[in-house]
């Protein structure tokens, strides 16, 4: 067995004979777990809005300020979208958390324009703008919204911190990196018409 550990941002292994797990107790906090993410049972929107992300959080870890997380785990499992007058993906934000996702397999209803795929990842960082890209924007705009059902093959996460989060120079420079992920974004345009009459419309 190869054990790796971390020490001031250097890599450090080793090797045994036997699993580290191989003990007879465990002292302390931290143990080794293993949940199944399909048991999550999901809560969604039954009526209008999308809502906070928070309400997917699997594990969290708390800081000492009250509300404030050390780190957030949420996961995007399958579920249904049922909300009316509402634009369904996450809506565009900055946040006063760090974001890291990645995707572990299927799709992701706010990345559907290539670049994020299973096994990628993206951070947003503190205050850093992000939201879905143009092709699911344009999708979501003119979606009919009847019930929909997001597909048993889609499975995203999230880690979430209040912490800033600092990039390897392994991350920024790997080949496998989207070097123009800025580029989803391009050409997004606002069907928003703010208009008395416009509104009237959005009323009805």
């Amino acid at each position: 067995y190869t054990v790796s550990t971390k020490f001031l941002n250097d890599l450090y292994q080793f090797s045994q004979d036997h699993s580290c797990y191989d003990v007879v107790a465990w002292k302390g906090n931290y143990v080794p777990y293993k949940y199944d993410l399909a048991l999550f049972n999901t809560v969604n929107s039954v009526s209008y809005d999308h809502l906070d992300p928070s309400i997917f959080t699997v594990l969290t870890c708390q800081t000492l300020e009250p509300g404030v997380a050390a780190a957030d785990f949420v996961i995007f499992p399958p579920r249904w979208m049922v909300a009316e007058k509402t634009f369904r993906p996450p809506f565009y934000h900055r946040n006063v958390m760090s974001e890291y996702m990645g995707l572990i397999r299927g799709g992701y209803d706010a990345k559907t324009g290539g670049g994020f795929v299973p096994g990628g990842g993206s951070l947003h960082s503190i205050m850093t703008a992000h939201g879905p890209d143009k092709d699911a924007f344009e999708k979501n705009s003119k979606a009919e919204l009847k019930p929909v059902k997001y597909p048993e093959s889609d499975l995203a996460f999230m880690f979430e911190t209040t912490f800033m989060l600092k990039c390897t120079e392994w991350s920024l420079k790997g080949e496998k990196r989207q070097k123009d992920y800025n580029k989803v974004w391009d050409g997004l345009k606002s069907y928003f018409d703010g208009s008395e009459e416009g509104l009237l419309k959005k009323e009805l």
